[in-house]
């Protein structure tokens, strides 16, 4: 069972209807024992980072996020979701994130003739190996949604990356951790490949 963490954060329909399609039994959830008794738990979200953590700790999920990372139970952050998993963000200063991997979340640079947000397709490059891109081509397009975007502490824990107006550590991982700035259950084929890839992860 995967579980999709509800936490009034929008985009969760769509990761639902992902997940199913590839045959996944789905559970949209708050509830700790549902949450920590799941094979894989997805965290999506949309809109601000301090409006999500408040809404993290409100339904007294920073723990059970915590402890299923603990027990190793494969985890991947969509957009906001990946930003939530790093220590702070310029988007929401004096506000902690979750604080599971070290990094930064940055506002993107002003380019001429790039909007913010991004929003669109953009290719991927591969710094290192990552389980979630296997059997995808470098090179790859998937859709983005963001106006902040991750400066991570270790770059061994950074998989994917793009560019739009700065280099965009796109995709992380950590052990049973896994992470993408960008939306899977939006990129046509390549997501699906990713979400099957992560969907095939067990606990280590």
């Amino acid at each position: 069972m995967v579980a999709v963490i509800d936490y009034d954060a929008g985009n969760i329909r769509s990761v639902e209807k992902a997940i199913v399609s590839l045959g996944g039994c789905v559970k949209v959830t708050r509830q700790r024992q549902e949450i920590l008794s799941a094979n894989h738990i997805i965290l999506p979200g949309v809109g601000s980072f301090g409006d999500a953590m408040g809404k993290l700790h409100k339904y007294g999920l920073t723990d059970v996020i915590r402890e299923a990372v603990s027990r190793n139970i494969p985890f991947l952050g969509i957009c906001l979701g990946l930003q939530l998993l790093f220590e702070s963000s310029e988007e929401s200063e004096g506000v902690e994130g979750l604080g599971i991997l070290p990094g930064r979340i940055v506002r993107l640079p002003e380019e001429a003739g790039l909007k913010i947000p991004h929003i669109g397709w953009n290719s991927l490059r591969y710094p290192n190996a990552g389980r979630l891109f296997e059997g995808i081509q470098e090179g790859a397009y998937v859709y983005f949604v963001h106006s902040y975007y991750l400066q991570a502490d270790e770059p061994e824990t950074v998989m994917a990356t793009t560019e739009y107006a700065a280099c965009i550590h796109a995709s992380v991982e950590r052990g049973n951790v896994f992470a993408c700035q960008f939306h899977p259950e939006k990129s046509s084929d390549v997501g699906m490949r990713i979400l099957r890839n992560f969907m095939q992860i067990t606990r280590v």
